[in-house]
C-alpha cells in the first residue's frame, strides 16, 4: 500500500458520500489520526442532516476505530448538551477515551426564552414599547460561526418592551439558557497493539501526541539559561558529585541547555484552547509579543483581567513543586527548568491562542458551523505523525482539509452533502 493510495481511494482527497460507506473504503490500520466535527443533534437550524444521531452510532466509531493504526488519536467535536452521549459510543467502540480538549470562544449567540415575555403571550397580555435597540445581523454578531438561515437576517431596530402583568414582572429578566460558548474535543485513542508504547511506536509510528511542536510560545523574552542557587554540597541532600568540580560544571551546562530549550519552546500544550473574538483586532505583533485591541466578549480579556498580571517562577534547577506554578512528576512533585519560565502576563499566556480569520468563511460559504483554521491545524498538528494520514469523515465546508494542507499533513474526509461539495472545492482550490 502506497502514500498515495489508501486501499480504494487517494490521499489529499475529499470524496462526497456517506462516511459509514466511504469507511468501507479505507483498509484496516490505514490512517495515523482522525479530527473532526459531526453533527450535534440538535436539528440546529433546522438541519436534517443535524437530527441524524450519527455521532451517537457506536457502528461509525468501529469503523473509524478499524482504519485507525493501532495508537492513532482521534480528536471529535462535541457540546455540553449531548457530548456524553457520544463519549459513550466512542469508548463501547473500543476506544480509549483520554481526555477533553475544551475550546473557549467569545461570539456565541444565547438561545434563552424570555419567561416574562413567554407569561405575558399565555396571559394574552399585550407589552408596551418602552424603547429600541439596535440590532446588528445574527450573522454579524456570532462572529461568521453560523450562516444565513435565520430570522434576524439583517441589521435592524428591535423593540424593547416592559411586562404587562405582575406576573411577568415577577420574572423579569429569567431565561432559560447560557450563552454557549465552550466546544468540547473528545481525546481517544485506539489501543496499542505492542506491549508499551516505545515498541508500538516504532512498529505503527502512532501513540503519542505532538508536544514540541504544539507548544505556547511565551509572550517575554526569559532568563536566557540564568540559574538561581547553586548545586554546592551545603544545599539539599549531599551527593559524591558535589564534591567534583567537573562533574557539576557539565551539570550547570546540562540545565542551560535545558532552559535554553524550554524558552525556545515554549509552554505545555494543555487542554484549554482561547479563541479571539471575531472582532478582535491585533494591533501589535513583535515575535512571540502580541497586543490585542479585544472585544469585551473575547474569553482571552475576559481571563486576563480576572487574573491580572502574575510572573512565573525564576529559571532555576528541578525545585519541590508543590508550592510552585506546576506539578511535572508524579509523586514526586518536582518542577523541572523546562517548566519554569520567568515572564509576565495575564492568565491566557499559559493557553494556546487560535488567532480568528474572517475570511475564512467568504461570502460564498453558507456552512452553517465552520471552524477556525487555525485551530484545526493546531489539532490536526497535535495527534497526526509526520507524513501520516488524518481523516474527517464529515468534512463540512473542508476546513480539515485546508488546514492539514497547511501544516504539511495528509488527509481523506468524506462529506455527503453536494451542496458543502461545492464549497470545500472552492475553498480548497
Amino acid at each position: 500500500m502506497g502514500l498515495k493510495e489508501v486501499f480504494m481511494l487517494e490521499i489529499n482527497q475529499v470524496y462526497c458520500m456517506d462516511c459509514l460507506e466511504g469507511l468501507k473504503l479505507l483498509d484496516d490500520n490505514s490512517i495515523d489520526s482522525i479530527v473532526t466535527d459531526p453533527p450535534y443533534n440538535l436539528s440546529f437550524m433546522n438541519l436534517k442532516w443535524d437530527n441524524s444521531g450519527i455521532a451517537y452510532n457506536t457502528e461509525l466509531w468501529k469503523e473509524c476505530l478499524r482504519v485507525v493504526k493501532p495508537g492513532g488519536h482521534m480528536l471529535v467535536a462535541g457540546i455540553g448538551r449531548t457530548h456524553h452521549r457520544m463519549m459513550v459510543a466512542i469508548e463501547d467502540a473500543g476506544w480509549e477515551i483520554r481526555d477533553c480538549i475544551y475550546h473557549i470562544f467569545g461570539s456565541g449567540f444565547p438561545k434563552s426564552l424570555d419567561i416574562s415575555k413567554a407569561i405575558d403571550k399565555e396571559l394574552g397580555a399585550q407589552r408596551k414599547v418602552v424603547r429600541t435597540k439596535y440590532a446588528r445581523d445574527f450573522k454579524e454578531i456570532s462572529g461568521g460561526r453560523y450562516g444565513d438561515k435565520n430570522t434576524l437576517s439583517k441589521n435592524t431596530d428591535i423593540n424593547i418592551t416592559a411586562p404587562a402583568t405582575p406576573e411577568a414582572t415577577q420574572w423579569e429578566g429569567w431565561g432559560t439558557g447560557l450563552k454557549p460558548a465552550v466546544e468540547i474535543w473528545v481525546l481517544a485513542r485506539k489501543p496499542i497493539s505492542e506491549k508499551n508504547i516505545a515498541l508500538n511506536v516504532l512498529r505503527w509510528g502512532t501513540g503519542g501526541i505532538n508536544i514540541d511542536d504544539c507548544r505556547i510560545p511565551t509572550s517575554d523574552s526569559l532568563t536566557g539559561g540564568a540559574l538561581t542557587g547553586s548545586f554546592s554540597a551545603s544545599e539539599g541532600w549531599d551527593r559524591p558529585w558535589r564534591h567534583d568540580e567537573e562533574i557539576i560544571k557539565q551539570k550547570i551546562a546540562e540545565t542551560k541547555n535545558k532552559v535554553a530549550k524550554a524558552e525556545e519552546l515554549g509552554r505545555f500544550p494543555a487542554n484549554l484552547i482561547l479563541s479571539h473574538h471575531p472582532e478582535c483586532m491585533q494591533v501589535k505583533s513583535e515575535d512571540t509579543l502580541e497586543i490585542w485591541n479585544c472585544h469585551p466578549d473575547c474569553p482571552i480579556k475576559i481571563l486576563d483581567k480576572q487574573s491580572g498580571i502574575t510572573k512565573s517562577g525564576k529559571t532555576r534547577k528541578n525545585k519541590d513543586a508543590y508550592e510552585s506554578e506546576s506539578v511535572t512528576k508524579f509523586l514526586r512533585g518536582v518542577s523541572t527548568v523546562t517548566n519554569q519560565h520567568g515572564d509576565s502576563g495575564g492568565a491566557s499566556r499559559f493557553f494556546y491562542c487560535a488567532k480568528p480569520s474572517p475570511r475564512e468563511r467568504g461570502e460564498f460559504n453558507k456552512h452553517p458551523t465552520v471552524k477556525p483554521v487555525k485551530l484545526i491545524e493546531y489539532l490536526a498538528k497535535l495527534v497526526t505523525p509526520p507524513n501520516g494520514i488524518c481523516l474527517d469523515p464529515f468534512m463540512g465546508s473542508g476546513t480539515t482539509a485546508i488546514s492539514c494542507k497547511n501544516v504539511g499533513v495528509n488527509y481523506i474526509g468524506f462529506e455527503k452533502e453536494e451542496e458543502y461539495m461545492k464549497i470545500i472545492d472552492r475553498r480548497i482550490n
